[in-house]
Formats: structure tokens, C-alpha cells, sequence
């Protein structure tokens, strides 16, 4: 696989890690294909459509979570597709390699595929690198820590870690809670997208929402922070701007669900949260153009062609 090198044209890029290497040892909302109000009813498909470049000002990242299985097969076709997309980042929203993310599990089968972004690849972890003490298969292959802040363009990211049972906790005084409110009131930034693992809301029968993760989603909702993606349940849902008590709310943040990496295991919904707006049962990555003050999104399918859009200000 190869790139054509798009990250020339990023204002400002590069890694800011703020972070503990272990702890252990808005509004404005357009919605896709056929909606056209502020709050459709969600849906189970769409009418596919092509694709078609992104505006040439706008810094492309592509985002995924449960990627890949032991055989390498797994996820060679998302792994295909982001080459075909030449983003200027990757996010991988955990569970990146099954199924207990060890070093010699993200050599063979990751690093085979997905590997060849690796330098441009900005990751978390999720359950299934907590199957290894520590995520150490996570920190070995990565070198990221488990929860940093980065800057891209215009942009600010959250890295964080959401299997809260692990990894010191993510509620009011544990460590991660901690950082990220000292991160986010220091912060210049006005344009936020957070990322980790495990939903704080899902219409997904598997695991469903996470009321562990709620004080974090409440700390980055009073920082007015725009998107939250994370993985874990295989499946594509997104939701309508939504506060912390999971109700429509022009100020609140988009969530979107990208557990399409590559697991071919998919996981079947449940009865639609009201916030829910699109829910796919395909592989795939959402593809995000993020400009100064706004951002489009789409979920592009293995296929090559869009399921879904999106776009909002910031």
C-alpha cells in the first residue's frame, strides 16, 4: 500500500502527548441520503451512492474500531479502502486486533494490513487489548499511552480509554477524569473530536450504552466539544447532537459508532434510542473532512461507495 503523501497540506500537525504513559504500574446538523430535517427517523439503510473527493481545504481522517481478527484477511479490506482514501490521519477506536491485542498478534495480522499507516495512526485501546496485562501488546506496537491529546489543522483530539474497569477508573477524582478536565479547561481549541472504545450511547443489542464513561462525555459536552466516535459494538450507528442525559440537544455532541473495522461477527440492534438517527450493519470507515469551522462525515462502505452523511458546524 502506498499514500501520495495529502499531510503536506495540514496547517498544523503533529502530536501533543500530555499524557501518563501507564497508570496502572453543534448544532447545525445535516443529515444524509434521504433525511432532510433536524431529526429523522432513524433507519436501518439508505440508498448507497458514490463517492466523491473532499474539499481540498479539509484534513481527511479516517476512523474504525474493532479491526482486526488473527487472520489478516480480516481486515484487509477496510485496510484496502483507506488506501484508496489517502487520509492525512487515521483513528483506530479500539479493539484493534483480536483477540487479546499482544504483540505478536498486531505484528501478524495488524501490522500486515493497517500497519501501513501506522505513522499517521493515532489509536486507543479498547476490551480486548485489556485481555493483556496492562495493554502492553497495545503500548508496545503503538508507543502511545493510553489517553493523550493531539492537534491536527484546526482541530483538537482526545485519545481516551474507556475500559474504565482496568484502567484506574473514569469517573470524578481517578486519574484519567483528571487529565482530561485540567486538558480541557487549559485549552485554546475550538474545534474537539474525542475518541475511545467503548459508546457511552448504542442502540446495540451486544453491549448497548456505557454509564461508566458518562462523567467523561460530561466534561467534553461543557467544553463544547462536536464529535465522540468510539467502536466496540460491530456495527455503524450515528446519533443527532445530544446532551448527557441522552436528549436532543442543539448544543450537544454527534456521537458515531464505527465498530466496522473488519470483524465480520456484527452485531444486531436493539430497539433505536430517540437520539438514534442511522444504523448500518456493514464493514466499512467513516471518512471525516474536518475544515476551520465545520465538518463533514461519511460512511463509506467496503464497497467503495457512502451509506450515510453527514455535516455540522463547530
Amino acid at each position: 500500500m502506498t499514500r501520495s503523501g495529502r499531510r503536506a497540506r495540514i496547517p498544523s500537525a503533529g502530536l501533543i502527548v500530555a499524557a501518563v504513559a501507564s497508570v496502572l504500574v453543534g448544532a447545525g446538523i445535516v443529515l444524509a441520503v434521504t433525511a432532510s430535517d433536524d431529526h429523522p427517523p432513524a433507519r436501518t439503510g439508505g440508498v448507497a451512492t458514490p463517492i466523491e473527493p473532499l474539499p481540498p481545504e479539509a484534513l481527511a481522517v479516517v476512523a474504525a474500531g474493532d479491526i482486526c481478527l488473527p487472520q489478516p484477511g480480516s481486515c484487509r479490506r477496510t485496510a484496502t479502502l483507506i488506501d484508496g482514501l489517502d487520509p492525512d490521519a487515521v483513528l483506530a477506536l479500539g479493539d484493534n486486533q483480536y483477540p487479546d491485542g499482544t504483540i505478536d498478534q498486531y505484528r501478524s495480522s495488524y501490522g500486515a494490513t493497517w500497519g501501513a499507516f501506522l505513522d499517521i495512526t493515532y489509536p486507543v485501546a479498547g476490551n480486548h487489548e485489556w485481555n493483556t496485562e496492562d495493554a502492553k501488546g497495545y503500548l508496545d506496537y503503538f508507543g502511545r499511552p493510553y489517553w493523550y491529546t493531539f492537534v491536527l489543522g484546526d482541530w483538537r483530539f482526545y485519545a481516551l480509554d474507556g475500559t474504565c474497569d482496568e484502567n484506574g477508573g473514569c469517573a470524578v477524582g481517578d486519574p484519567q477524569y483528571e487529565w482530561l478536565a485540567a486538558q480541557l479547561e487549559q485549552r485554546s481549541d475550538r474545534c474537539i473530536v474525542a475518541f475511545w472504545h467503548q459508546p457511552r450511547f448504542s442502540s446495540g443489542s451486544e453491549h448497548g450504552s456505557d454509564e461508566a464513561v458518562a462523567e467523561l462525555w460530561t466534561l467534553l459536552e461543557h467544553a463544547g466539544a462536536d464529535l465522540v466516535l468510539n467502536g466496540h459494538e460491530h456495527h455503524y450507528e450515528r446519533f443527532v447532537p445530544q446532551d448527557a442525559t441522552g436528549s436532543p440537544s442543539p448544543g450537544g455532541i454527534v456521537e458515531i459508532v464505527v465498530g466496522t473495522g473488519g470483524n465480520t461477527h456484527v452485531y444486531p440492534f436493539g430497539d433505536p434510542l430517540p437520539t438514534s438517527a442511522v444504523r448500518l450493519e456493514e464493514l466499512g470507515v467513516l471518512e471525516l473532512g474536518l475544515l476551520e469551522d465545520s465538518w463533514l462525515a461519511r460512511f463509506v462502505e467496503t464497497s467503495g461507495e457512502v451509506a450515510d452523511r453527514a455535516r455540522g458546524d463547530c
